[in-house]
Order: C-alpha cells, then structure tokens, then sequence
C-alpha cells in the first residue's frame, strides 16, 4: 500500500506541477500551444526516468516511467483540448509527444551514459523550437498601400509631438507585406499611384474629399475602413487637442452613400471575439454596421460590412481601437514574431487587404473555459496516476527506491 502511495503520489504531483507551469506562457498571450508544456513536462520526465533506472533499470519501473509520461502528454493536450474548444495541431501534438520521450529517455541513461543522456534530455528542449511560428517575412513584391489616419501610426505623441517618427507595432507588420504611404488628404496624388487604402480613424474632410474616395473605389481601388464610433486609444495629448484623433468616426455621410450605417457603441468593455474560421479580435467599444442597401453585407455581428461599389470593394470594420498594440501584442518589442501576439489582428487587417499571414493560432475561448480545462487536465492526471499506482502496484513494480518488496525478498534468498 505504501509503495502504490508513493508512485501515486509522486506522479500526481508531477503532472499537476507540469500543467501549472505551463500556463504562464498562456496567460500572457492567450495562445494554446501545446508545446509551450514541453519546457516543464522535460525536466520532469527525465527525473521520472532517472529514478526509474536507479537499481538497475527494473522492467517495471521503467514501464510505469512510461506510463507517467504518458499521463502527462495526454493531460496537456487534453487540457489545450477543452481551453480552445478546439484538439491541437496535429503536429505540435506530435512534437510534444517527442520531447516528452527523448526527456525521458534521457532520465532512463542517465546511470548508463551522461554525455548520451545530456545529449538526449538536451535535444528534448529543442524540439519545441521545431513549433514555433517564423517571423512575419518579407513579401517578395508589396503592392503600394495609401494610408489615410489621424492615429499615431508613424509618429509619437507626446513630449516631442508629432516631430518624433515612430512606427506603430501594426505598421512594422503591415510593411512586411506592403509599400505604406500615408497621406494627409485624399486629393493627394498619392491615391492615384495605389490600389490599396487603408483609412483608420481619418479627421473631418471636406465633401470633395470624400467624393475622391468614393470615385477612386468605383474604378477599381480597394479599400479597409476602420470607423469607430467610440475611440478608445490612449494619447497623452489634453482633449481638444487638434493632433488627437478624432474621438468619434466621421466618416457618416460616405458610409450612408454606399449604404451602410454606424451604431451608436452600447459597450464601453474590451471584447474578445472569435471568428467563426477561429481567428480573433480584441475589440475596445466596438460598434455595429447595418445595411441599408444591396451593395453592402454584414459578418461577425456586424462588426464588419463589405461593399461592393463600381469596380471596388470597401471592407468596413466597426472598431479602429483593434489595431492599438495594446489589445494584440503581449511583447512590444516582438511584433514580428506570431507568438508574442495576443489576437490575430495583423493576420486579419493584412487578409482584409488582400494578403495572406499563414499561421493556425489556436486561442483560449474565456477565463472561465480556461478553469474547466485545467479542472478537467488535473482530474485526468490524477485519474492517471491512480490506475499506474494500482496497476504497477499489483504487477509487484518499482517506482522508488527501496520500494521492491519481491527485490527484498530475492536478496534474503540468497543471503540464505
């Protein structure tokens, strides 16, 4: 009884210790990945083996070291499982369960060879590397993009007011794939010369400027809206301040021409929604469109409307707050890498404008999904440990030292 406490308890404590330790990286990102359990579940598991080869690698012993890791691999995905709603990439499954092992092979060696085994356990925190997401890369060719803003995009505001060039996270992004050009107002030249145009949160423009756009999309532009109706993005400038972006969207009588309508915000709250292709947005005061006429449609709640006018097409979106740093990227210094990003917005606006940033992000759905998952992953993990401890137990197995009792009795047979 003694001996089947002692292997439960200790791989109970193993794979709760190894579930816990895992979710930092997930807390600050939202990102499931499975492969972010590897860097705990290694040291573990190779423990687990080494104990395992004390006293000779017992056959036993080294079967239920398998068995616990085991254990531990199918709670971590059962655990990413329930979080997103959603089974894991085939793939970093893969690349878990493959770390999972060389670390415990690794812990097996250790008494028999400790430059194999190094080597081993050391391969088992590369793995993980395999898995992760490249860099955001340079398109070969990227179209002209007319940028259209009042946002601090390509400046800083502050001390040294709008003087200070700064590309925001999602410009540096967005220039991976594109040739950004912003411009001051539409009549600019620089229209003409693209055939793409983002505009997030414009100041007022007269009704000649509005008609440019209008005519520009009808021969064929094509076009990304970010109206909000409630700007929420933090500036250090006072209110009233002319270099502060408009707090409220302006863009009412060109979006009642094409037949859609901005409402009113009814929430003043961050909110998390997920596409239904799995992508997310992090959204800050959002709004809705509605339709008032055929050219346009809505998706997502009518978070966003598309257009199809003349020879163009506009995609509108009820939100300009989505692009602030903030609500998308847990490391400012990253936002190149798709694993410091806390939303799939880089993914969404460059999609929208007709690129395409590959990566199959799987998100935590809410914090409540997030406490069933962990709730379900420990009640499996020790649900696990429990049948090892019965089942080795009456196989008469060794887990820890001196626990053999049939070892004990085989050395006072020959004693005698």
């Amino acid at each position: 009884m003694k001996v089947a406490f002692l292997r439960f308890l200790a791989a109970c404590l193993g794979t709760l210790l190894v579930l816990f330790a895992g979710l930092a990286l997930l807390l600050r990102t939202g990102q499931v990945d499975p492969l972010d359990w590897a860097w705990p579940a290694v040291p573990l598991l190779a423990l687990v083996g080494w104990l395992a080869s004390r006293g000779g690698g017992h056959g036993h012993a080294r079967a239920h070291a398998i068995w616990v890791g085991l254990g531990t691999v199918l709670s971590i995905l059962l655990l990413c499982r329930i979080a997103a709603a959603r089974p894991p990439a085939l793939s970093l499954s893969l690349l878990l369960a493959v770390s999972a092992a060389l670390g415990l092979c690794g812990g097996l060696l250790l008494r028999r060879s400790r430059i194999g085994a190094i080597a081993l356990i050391a391969a088992a925190l590369l793995v993980p590397l395999a898995g992760r997401p490249p860099a955001v890369p340079m398109a070969p060719q990227r179209p002209s993009l007319a940028v259209l803003t009042a946002l601090p995009l390509f400046w800083r505001e502050g001390g040294q007011g709008l003087a200070a060039p700064a590309d925001a996270p999602i410009v540096t992004v967005l220039r991976q794939h594109f040739d950004l050009r912003p411009f001051d107002t539409p009549l600019s030249p620089e229209l003409a010369k693209a055939r793409l145009l983002l505009i997030a949160q414009p100041r007022a423009m007269q009704p000649g400027e509005l008609v440019a756009i209008d005519r520009w999309l009808r021969d064929g532009g094509r076009a990304l809206i970010l109206a909000d109706p409630l700007l929420r993005w933090p500036s250090p400038l006072a209110p009233g301040d002319r270099r502060r972006a408009p707090a409220v969207s302006l863009l009412g009588p060109l979006l009642a021409h094409w037949g859609v309508r901005l409402e009113n915000t009814a929430t003043l709250d961050e909110d998390r929604h997920l596409l239904p292709d799995g992508r997310l947005m992090t959204l800050l005061a959002a709004s809705h469109f509605i339709a008032t006429a055929p050219a346009c449609g809505t998706e997502a709640r009518g978070l966003v409307a598309r257009c199809r006018l003349g020879r163009g097409q506009a995609v509108l979106v009820a939100d300009a707050d989505l692009i602030d740093d903030r609500l998308w990227l847990a490391d400012p210094s990253r936002p190149l890498d798709p694993s410091a990003w806390s939303a799939d917005t880089p993914a969404l606006v460059a999609g929208w404008l007709g690129a395409e940033l590959h990566g199959d992000r799987r998100w935590v759905l809410s914090g409540a999904q997030l406490v069933l998952a962990v709730r379900w992953a420990a009640v499996a993990g020790i649900f696990w440990a429990a049948m090892g401890a019965i089942l080795f137990s009456l196989r008469r197995g060794r887990f820890l030292p001196g626990a053999d009792p049939g070892r004990r009795r085989r050395k006072t047979a020959k004693g005698a």
